[in-house]
């Protein structure tokens, strides 16, 4: 749905993004609880069978479960409406989010390689076999948790964090179930710590691209999706316009995308049905459902209040 304000040299327009049937409350909520669920089984049987990699596995799926909190709460958060002093509601909540979560992810993961090392001095007895069982309900769990995120990671980079931390314990409890199973057969312990090093690195390279896209959105970088070249080529040749300038991209949250910009006329005289056709196609092309337009005469002589410059499209 969208609702558009035009008047004879400014139109804002506003389109929602849709949700396509994902409702990612019920997925972080089944998430959650499968693995605070499996949380408490593996420290147990972690415990009972001297298994670093167990008891590694089951801090990385608490790291799940804050995640997951997280990652819900800012869901919650970014569905609260706007008001007079947060005019954008909390929207960004969904980014900030994202980027805790893959900090959250680094943090347990090191903590990870830290006692694996301390554990290749001393490996104990280990038995495999029952490491191995516990490991494979756990790449069940992470896996069928991430099942239900899966719609809505394409979307959203809240839910697409929460999807990759799924996806990364179901990885390392996979990694957990062939350690067990050596182990059960070759008897050689250390291969506990040796893989658990192995995977907890795996991650962290997997994780930085998390990491980059979340700290990008933080900053107000154009999202990666989208070109500001091609945006501002299809702006600036729209009929009747000279030139661009003052264009800013930015994501309101991690599925919605605002711009603003000044569109230079020959004429300075642009009618609400050619803002409104304009704010419509930056939807459909680029998916910016935001969007501010200004529409300035090339004559027209700019306010010495006005931090602005004008840039033709030859210049560009």
């Amino acid at each position: 749905m969208g609702h558009d304000h035009a008047h004879h040299d400014h139109a804002h327009a506003h389109f929602e993004s849709g949700g396509e049937g994902f409702d990612d409350r019920r997925a972080y909520l089944i998430g959650i609880v499968l693995n605070l669920g499996f949380v408490v089984v593996e420290v147990a049987f972690g415990l009972f069978a001297r298994s670093m990699s167990l008891i590694a596995d089951a801090g990385h799926n608490l790291g799940d479960v804050l995640g997951l909190l997280v990652a819900g709460g800012a869901s919650l958060l970014a569905r609260r409406k706007p008001s007079l002093r947060r005019t954008y509601g909390f929207r960004r909540a969904t980014i900030l989010a994202a980027l805790a979560n893959g900090l959250l992810l680094v943090v347990a993961t090191g903590a990870i390689v830290w006692e694996s090392i301390g554990r290749l001095r001393t490996p104990g007895t280990i038995d495999g076999g029952l490491v191995a069982i516990v490991a494979a309900v756990g790449v069940l769990v992470n896996g069928a948790s991430a099942l239900f995120l899966m719609k809505g990671k394409k979307r959203d980079v809240n839910v697409q964090a929460a999807f990759i931390h799924l996806v990364a314990d179901a990885a390392v409890s996979a990694g957990v179930v062939i350690t067990g199973i050596l182990i059960r057969f070759t008897g050689q312990s250390v291969l506990d710590p040796v893989v658990s090093i192995v995977l907890s690195l795996v991650i962290l390279a997997s994780t930085w691209q998390l990491l980059r896209r979340s700290l990008d959105l933080a900053l107000d970088a154009v999202p990666e999706q989208i070109d500001p070249g091609q945006v501002r080529g299809y702006l600036g040749g729209l009929p009747g316009v000279r030139g661009v300038h003052d264009l800013h991209i930015w994501a309101m949250s991690s599925t919605e995308t605002a711009l603003t910009a000044h569109l230079v006329t020959v004429d300075g005289a642009s009618s609400p049905g050619f803002l409104r056709d304009v704010c419509s196609e930056l939807h459909t092309r680029f998916h910016i459902g935001h969007a501010t337009l200004q529409v300035e005469a090339h004559d027209a002589k700019v306010p010495c209040d006005v931090p602005c410059r004008l840039v033709s499209d030859e210049a560009e």
